[in-house]
């Protein structure tokens, strides 16, 4: 799938990758991770080269992943179970992995969510729960894989403002031009199995103005 990938992230860099599905936008993401091994090359986590499963495991607890369906994140039957699991499974104390994940919800607005079941959550309530878990382990980088995906305009809205203020660097997959020229600072796509940036790519944003234009739409 990809040809001669070479990439580099420094600290700092809020990337925007938007690509074709099937691209390999999400594989790419999982081969970070160590979820997908590639068959050639190499990779290099934190000036440390990675390839056995015992290799990745310092990346995992500094590299934060939001997979692109809720669904795959959350699996606690409460929110509060679900976003302590991290900081738990990092060796902390029940009580600073409750305290974390309490402090997480709250700079998210979900003050009160403790305790809800969360399959019983709508659309955007899950993808800020997900988010939680993922930065209740405090990490130093994320791979935000489709955050937006079929949410509506309000959730969509209060999501790329989180994201846009966190502290962290970040990796943001999306197929929406305008948020990902919102959030990042570099935007780049995969062509042909090689990953080109927008000085070579000529991304750019298609401005207009006609009857319910502040409502996500599409254009074919």
């Amino acid at each position: 799938m990809f040809d001669h990938l070479d990439f580099k992230f420094y600290i700092g860099d809020r990337i925007g990758l938007i690509a074709p599905n099937g691209s390999g936008k999400s594989t790419f993401f999982h081969i970070i991770m160590g979820l997908n091994k590639p068959t050639s090359g190499r990779l290099e986590l934190f000036s440390k080269t990675v390839s056995s499963a015992k290799d990745f495991e310092e990346g995992r607890r500094r590299i934060g992943l939001l997979f692109q369906d809720p669904d795959d994140q959350l699996f606690s039957p409460t929110v509060i179970e679900d976003v302590a699991f991290g900081p738990l499974n990092l060796g902390k104390s029940k009580a600073a992995a409750l305290k974390i994940a309490r402090r997480t919800l709250a700079d998210l607005g979900l003050e009160g969510f403790e305790d809800r079941i969360t399959f019983k959550l709508s659309g955007g309530e899950k993808r800020l729960v997900s988010l939680a878990t993922v930065l209740a382990m405090e990490p130093e980088v994320l791979l935000l894989d489709e955050p937006l995906n079929a949410l509506d305009y309000e959730a969509s809205k209060k999501i790329a403002e989180i994201i846009s203020n966190l502290k962290q660097s970040y990796i943001l997959i999306t197929h929406d031009i305008d948020f990902s020229l919102y959030a990042t600072n570099k935007i780049c796509t995969i062509n042909h199995g090689k990953i080109t940036f927008e000085d070579e790519s000529h991304i750019h944003v298609h401005r207009h103005m006609h009857p319910h234009g502040r409502y996500p739409h599409k254009h074919e």
